[in-house]
């Protein structure tokens, strides 16, 4: 089979296969802070592509529609194809077969950029359903689900209002509704899965485009270590917070205040540190946290 490569992605290769057909190539390279690290984890990529067929699988059971076609090796997945369209003012709500520019993330628990936000003020404890006056804290259970919308196809993703994401992308109301109600039920079926494993779903980002008939479609991956955040629900229940997914690789070089050095640069417009390599004794920790979290998300032995 004649491949075209379209794309080289942080993690992702895309290839075009057929003209109506996408091969995604998912490397062993890792990313964090919009980085792609030096190192190469061991088994990363074969565990994200089977863990994403999992959850396509799982969408497709529950009637959603996805690009998913088929597994076509360890790290190959092969998709159906949709229009990348870059020029937000030829997307109207009349525009099909195209990919939705825009995240979708949905948070559960307080974690992550979230709790910096509701320090700062940015989000306000009331924004995310606790009442007013209310500090809260990190690993605190959401008494709602936040929904939050980010750009895609720039170079970084902006945070955006609902109606800003909807006037760019070409969604009306309906549209985004159905976006949601997808998004949530997806959630709660990752949640209920996940947790007869020992996890708690944390967040996550989701994709979608429309199809040729302009149907919602799922699209790219989710429910895996580097779209979601999970945790490891014995040692939660205790107090602890055990990372099961790539923000254990997050929090290794906030610890060594590479993150602090990146933020400095990029708001004083200054050239950007390059990322150092994972250390020889956190590589093998990295790939086997994706091999365990491949095995506890899916309930399948890796090997």
């Amino acid at each position: 089979m004649e491949k075209k490569l379209l794309k080289k992605g942080k993690v992702k290769e895309v290839y075009e296969v057929g003209e109506d057909k996408l091969e995604f190539k998912f490397t062993d390279q890792i990313s964090v802070f919009d980085k792609v690290i030096p190192t190469n984890v061991p088994h990363k990529g074969e565990t994200l592509c089977r863990t994403s067929a999992h959850w396509f699988e799982v969408a497709k059971s529950m009637g959603i529609n996805t690009h998913f076609v088929e597994v076509a090796g360890p790290n190959l997945m092969h998709v159906k194809k949709v229009d990348v369209i870059r020029d937000y003012a030829m997307l109207t709500p009349d525009t099909s077969n195209y990919l939705i520019p825009l995240e979708f993330i949905c948070r559960h628990y307080v974690a992550g950029s979230l709790l910096d936000r509701l320090k700062s003020g940015d989000v306000k404890p009331e924004d995310v359903g606790f009442p007013p006056g209310h500090t809260p804290k990190y690993g605190e259970k959401l008494p709602e689900p936040f929904f939050e919308i980010t750009t895609k196809l720039e170079e970084f993703d902006r945070k955006l209002t609902i109606e800003d994401g909807m006037d760019i992308a070409g969604l009306i109301k309906n549209d985004f509704q159905n976006i949601r109600d997808t998004v949530l039920k997806l959630d709660e079926r990752i949640g209920e899965e996940v947790g007869k494993r020992g996890l708690i779903h944390v967040d996550g980002k989701k994709e979608f485009a429309f199809d040729s008939e302009r149907n919602l479609m799922l699209i790219d991956t989710f429910g895996t270590a580097d779209e979601d955040r999970f945790w490891d629900a014995a040692s939660y229940d205790k107090g602890n917070f055990v990372e099961m997914s790539k923000e254990f690789v997050r929090q290794h070089y906030r610890s060594i205040s590479y993150l602090d050095v990146l933020e400095g640069a990029r708001k004083k417009g200054e050239e950007e540190p390059a990322i150092p390599a994972l250390p020889d004794d956190v590589t093998p920790k990295v790939s086997e946290l994706y091999i365990n979290l491949y095995e506890r998300l899916t309930g399948e032995k890796f090997r």
